[in-house]
């Protein structure tokens, strides 16, 4: 057999479980972006004592931080896609990534989150983005989220976006000093393409910002997080958020559970509810991890993945369909968000009549 290089970067990973103030009831967008501050402001001291103790208590460094879901803003309520767009999404060249930036390179990290943002070639939208934004302070990552019932999705206009980014892109997978890093958001983790699609590409850290109803049970997203690390042989790192505050939903209704799950579907650590927390911290060998994938042997499921099985399938099946925001080329801003409802309707009263529901 030939000599492979099997090392790799042994570091301290947190899944930072944090809570933020909604900016929904904010009265306007200088508000809402004054709140944003305060929230990013909490994040940083947060982020330079998880640095710092996880370190100090373990003796490995501290490496990457990642941030739950919508850590900055909260998500939209009763908002059009236009007020939200003014209201809590933020430019490539804003304050809130300067602020973030800053926080990864006062602690050499590796800092991932989850944010709503306006691409500049498509200014009539937004999308949810997952980031990582490396120890110099530039963003190296951005993946934005493919599945969503309310929000538009590169998906709703595809043809533009392959165009644009490319599959790498839609896809992207950021080779670092501390291993491969994908991201995925939320919901996302219970469609297993979703991850599969970025490990094909080289990934060995699935971050998974999350905002989910924590619960002493099984949920289906605890369940497919396991499923995820299992099948791709990789760690999942997934933050949730601790609290939802100044919003008229119960603000721990979404909190707890923040968790790095190894690559046997193993619980690693797990923060628990009631509050803030930066106890959902460990250690992730890439090493030993690329040690494992190099091996022959049953147990080394990702090698032996067939995918060319399922290729015709996939292309032949007509479901969800994509450029829902494309009329002849040119993007059409949503004007609600009942638009994607009524989308989700049309496509299961097709299938029905297709006989494949």
């Amino acid at each position: 057999m030939p000599e492979h290089d099997s090392s790799g970067p042994e570091f301290i990973a947190v899944a930072l479980q944090v809570s933020v103030t909604g900016v929904n009831r904010c009265p306007d967008a200088d508000s809402a972006r004054a709140r944003i501050a305060e929230n990013i402001a909490r994040i940083q001291g947060y982020a330079t004592t998880a640095s710092n103790f996880c370190e100090w208590f373990y003796g490995a460094p501290v490496r990457l931080v990642a941030l739950p879901e919508y850590a900055v803003t909260g998500f939209p309520l009763k908002e059009t896609p236009a007020e939200w767009r003014e209201k809590a999404c933020l430019a490539y060249d804003g304050p809130e990534y300067e602020a973030l930036g800053k926080v990864a390179q006062d602690n050499d990290i590796y800092l991932a989150g989850n944010v709503y943002e306006v691409d500049p070639n498509f200014p009539e939208l937004y999308f949810q983005v997952c980031f990582i934004i490396a120890p110099s302070g530039d963003v190296i990552l951005r993946y934005r989220r493919l599945t969503s019932s309310f929000e538009p999705t590169p998906h709703d206009v595809w043809d533009k976006y392959l165009d644009i980014y490319g599959l790498d892109g839609v896809f992207p997978v950021a080779k670092t000093d501390i291993g491969n890093l994908a991201m995925i958001a939320s919901e996302e983790i219970l469609y297993p393409e979703f991850t599969r699609m970025h490990v094909m590409r080289g990934a060995e850290v699935i971050i998974h910002p999350t905002s989910e109803p924590g619960s002493p049970q099984l949920t289906i997203k605890e369940i497919a997080r396991r499923a995820r690390a299992v099948e791709n042989m990789a760690y999942v790192v997934s933050p949730n958020s601790a609290s939802i505050d100044d919003i008229p939903i119960p603000p721990y209704t979404c909190s707890a559970m923040s968790k790095i799950v190894g690559p046997h579907g193993e619980v690693m650590i797990e923060a628990g509810q009631g509050g803030e927390s930066m106890s959902a911290n460990a250690v992730l060998d890439i090493g030993a991890l690329r040690r494992e994938r190099r091996r022959i042997g049953m147990a080394n499921i990702l090698s032996r993945q067939a995918y060319g099985l399922f290729a015709d399938s996939y292309a032949q099946a007509d479901y969800h369909r994509g450029n829902f925001l494309l009329q002849d080329g040119e993007v059409v801003e949503p004007p609600d968000r009942l638009v994607f409802r009524k989308r989700q309707q049309d496509t299961i009263e097709r299938l029905i009549k297709a006989g494949l529901l």
